[in-house]
């Protein structure tokens, strides 16, 4: 994998301001595989600056939204050419399993990057309308510029999230990716770099957590978004508050899945588990929560342990592989201390709990089942971030969306049911942001985001755009 010497700002490639490196590790191999140099407090200064200069006195903000969508198509392309890359370049970097890489990790950004493009065309940037007593025009401006912060898990995804509405919008950026997982946002910023995107629209900085609380804070920055843990988001969101600046979080979830006492477990068990571990069990949406009737809970509880214990765990270049390592040493220690803390509680492992025999190195954790499991118990309510599903009893419907509201997290969920329509009505009162019946989806035309502490704001869909915009109203003669 190659290594990067520099960081891309103002459509250059600039030298470090200190020779600190950040080392990425392979999580399957535990080997160094490739480097990048640390951002500190200088670098995020000219890169910020670059934004600015490029806002302020650039072209970017004063295209047409048909013109930017010009130079995204550019961008698209490149990424559609280079989808192999990008897929192999963040199983590498994190290990997320190649059966889920090149749709989730490549062509998910695509899909985002697509979509906006197509929306260019349609949005309604300026209209005319009659006040109460003049017409006016309302026209949907870039709020300026934009730091977007990103996590690990689906890296190339959740910065294409923020950047495609962002660009669309006249924004500029600085984009500061997971220290973790850095090469796929450089790999994106050397496609950047062939488009006709003006100088300074995108930079890319990657730092530790104290630079990016310098970035979050920095005085030329007009909003955050910001997709990561509830912590962090916290505090990110205090900052902003404190600052009068804008932003949107994207953070936690402990979402449920409720599987009604009408559904067919012969289809219901399979397709439940893809929401539940995909990868890796490291989504904030991933249903970890399932929610069984109390009248065929055991019965529930064998057939999932027998599918789980099925799973393929191995090598996440393989494409046979299900489960992969999860992305470092110190969330392993994580996933595992929480499997430890289910014991402790009293729940019942129906399988795994340990490290899979057949690996002496990668950072693995078994995909876990655990019974017997109390909505209270912290297994339960705590984001584990990992390949672990708790199984809760429930005696009706009514206690169902109970349960599943019985969180400090919102942002997603499924409900389980021959019957579409009582679906929907268990959808009505469950409080998440998506839901999904009979599966698990994620429409990148439509809202992404959470009630509670899953976070502020929506990505994806027009209201990802709208996030990007401010609102002026312009009053008419009469």
């Amino acid at each position: 994998m190659k290594s990067y010497t520099e960081f891309y700002i103002g459509n250059e490639w600039v030298k470090p301001s200190s020779t600190d490196q950040l080392s990425v590790i392979n999580p399957f191999t535990e080997q160094v595989i490739a480097s990048v140099p640390e951002g500190k407090e200088a670098d995020i200064d000219l890169a910020v600056s670059a934004a600015k200069e490029a806002f302020d006195r650039g072209p970017w903000p004063k295209m047409a939204p048909s013109e930017r969508a010009k130079c995204m198509t550019q961008l698209s392309e490149l990424l559609k050419a280079n989808a192999d890359t990008i897929a192999t370049t963040v199983t590498s970097e994190m290990g997320s399993p190649m059966s889920f890489s090149p749709g989730g990790q490549a062509f998910a950004p695509i899909m985002v990057l697509d979509y906006y493009i197509e929306l260019a065309d349609s949005f309604p940037f300026e209209e005319t309308r009659q006040g109460l007593l003049n017409p006016v025009k309302v026209f949907r401006e870039p709020v300026g510029v934009v730091a977007l912060v990103t996590p690990w898990n689906v890296p190339l995804f959740t910065i294409m999230s923020k950047l495609a509405p962002a660009l669309l919008a006249g924004c500029t950026a600085v984009i500061k990716p997971a220290p973790e997982t850095p090469i796929n946002a450089f790999l994106l910023a050397e496609l950047v770099a062939q488009t006709d995107i003006p100088a300074g629209v995108i930079n890319v900085v990657p730092a530790e957590r104290a630079v990016s609380q310098y970035l979050v804070s920095h005085p030329d920055i007009d909003k955050v978004s910001f997709t990561g843990s509830t912590i962090a988001g916290s505090k990110i969101g205090a900052i902003c508050g404190e600052h009068i600046k804008r932003c949107s979080l994207e953070l936690g979830g402990k979402s449920a899945a409720i599987i009604l006492d009408d559904a067919d477990l012969d289809t219901t068990i399979p397709n439940i588990l893809p929401g539940a571990f995909m990868n890796n069990g490291q989504a904030c949406a991933a249903q970890t929560r399932i929610l069984a009737p109390q009248s065929n809970y055991q019965a529930i509880v064998e057939r999932l342990a027998e599918a789980v214990s099925n799973m393929v765990v191995g090598d996440p270049m393989e494409a046979t592989t299900q489960i992969g390592p999860v992305f470092a040493e110190r969330q392993r220690e994580r996933v595992e201390s929480y499997i430890q803390i289910g014991l402790d509680e009293g729940a019942t492992i129906a399988t795994g709990g340990g490290r899979p025999k057949a690996f002496d190195k990668g950072w693995f954790v078994e995909p876990t089942v655990f019974s017997n499991v109390d909505n209270t118990m912290r297994i339960a309510q705590e984001e584990i971030f990992g390949p672990v599903i708790v199984v809760i009893p429930y005696q009706d419907e009514a206690e169902a969306i109970t349960i599943a509201n019985d969180s400090d997290y919102g942002l997603s969920g499924s409900v389980w049911t021959q019957d579409v329509d009582r679906g929907v009505n268990v959808a009505r009162q469950v409080r998440t942001g998506t839901y999904t019946i009979n599966g698990f989806a994620m429409d990148f035309g439509s809202p992404f985001g959470g009630y509670k502490k899953s976070g502020l704001g929506r990505e994806l869909g027009p209201e990802g755009l709208q996030v990007f915009l401010e609102y002026k109203t312009v009053n008419l003669p009469a």
